[in-house]
């Protein structure tokens, strides 16, 4: 009885702490494994000496994140190309059976702009910044999670916060639908000026496939650049108005906003195949500011479609 009660009760904090840790990790693999192992440090602890279950897993989940940071850190040292987080990938429609991540990228801390940012920061800036204004955790428990001082963990947040204020300010789905719309119907005209009227000036594409497959290594900035970029994929993969594919794509959610799954796909009539990937998109002003492939095999767990 004590131990199914415990099990009920550390259920109706997971959504909590998975979407702490999917902040704090911008892994969903780790984000998961994070809340298990906490299940498992919960199911042996002396419960008597927990007077705050929710404070005490969110602290618990926090340094084994803590730890998967620095881990990935030395990870992203060595990583081919550009390190952008792992995706949640949902249907437009919720799913029958619920999924606690669902729930998480319906915030907008997790979408694909903020959690980028947040891949900018140090891990003690991720900790305390996320903990601190995500989730109003005190200063003096941050600082305990650290190992630093009180002072040292607002410091640490106070530098995270301004790396945050460069984001762009989310838009509502509407207007980030209709910027997604009319980039893709201007790149099935191949006609690289009406591609660039749909793109921010300021436009960046960056693409994450840690040298699993051909894509861009580094940033193209530049609504010109990112342009030229995406219509020349397209001929590249025989997708363009005058080759013989179509561009076969499925409206998807990624982190909450509309953005595109490309299944895997053989070559074809003298043109390559490429794996699975996922498209997201920042926009700003009606136009898009951010574009991301995302194709390494090992940061797409996070696609939950119902089959």
């Amino acid at each position: 009885m004590v131990a199914a009660l415990l099990a009920d009760l550390f259920e109706s904090h997971r959504a909590h702490l998975l979407s702490a840790a999917y902040r704090l990790t911008g892994s969903v693999a780790d984000a998961e494994d994070a809340v298990q192992e906490s299940w498992l440090r919960l199911a042996t602890a002396h419960q008597s000496e927990i007077e705050d279950l929710r404070a005490w897993l969110t602290t618990v989940v926090s340094r084994i994140c803590l730890d998967r940071l620095r881990s990935a850190a030395v990870r992203r040292e060595s990583y081919v190309g550009q390190w952008l987080p792992e995706p949640i990938v949902t249907g437009s429609t919720p799913s029958r059976l619920p999924d606690p991540l669902e729930a998480v990228v319906r915030k907008q801390d997790s979408q694909l702009a903020a959690l980028i940012v947040l891949d900018s920061l140090t891990p003690p800036q991720r900790v305390a910044f996320v903990l601190h204004d995500g989730f109003a955790v005190p200063f003096d428990e941050i600082a305990e999670i650290l190992d630093v001082s009180v002072e040292a963990a607002r410091q640490l947040a106070t530098r995270a916060r301004r790396a945050a204020a460069r984001r762009p300010e989310p838009v509502a789905d509407a207007e980030h639908q209709d910027a997604v719309r009319n980039l893709l119907e201007a790149l099935s005209s191949g006609d690289i000026e009406r591609v660039v009227a749909t793109l921010h000036p300021d436009a960046t594409f960056l693409a994450d496939a840690g040298g699993t497959t051909p894509t861009a290594l580094n940033a193209v900035a530049g609504a010109a650049k990112v342009a030229r970029l995406a219509v020349g994929l397209l001929r590249r993969y025989g997708m363009d108005p005058a080759g013989p594919r179509e561009m076969a794509a499925e409206f998807v959610n990624v982190n909450g906003q509309l953005g595109l799954l490309l299944p895997e796909r053989a070559s074809q009539d003298g043109y390559p195949g490429y794996p699975t990937r996922v498209i997201g998109f920042t926009v700003r002003d009606g136009l898009i500011w951010g574009a991301y492939d995302l194709a390494n095999p090992a940061k797409l767990t996070g696609i939950r479609l119902p089959h």
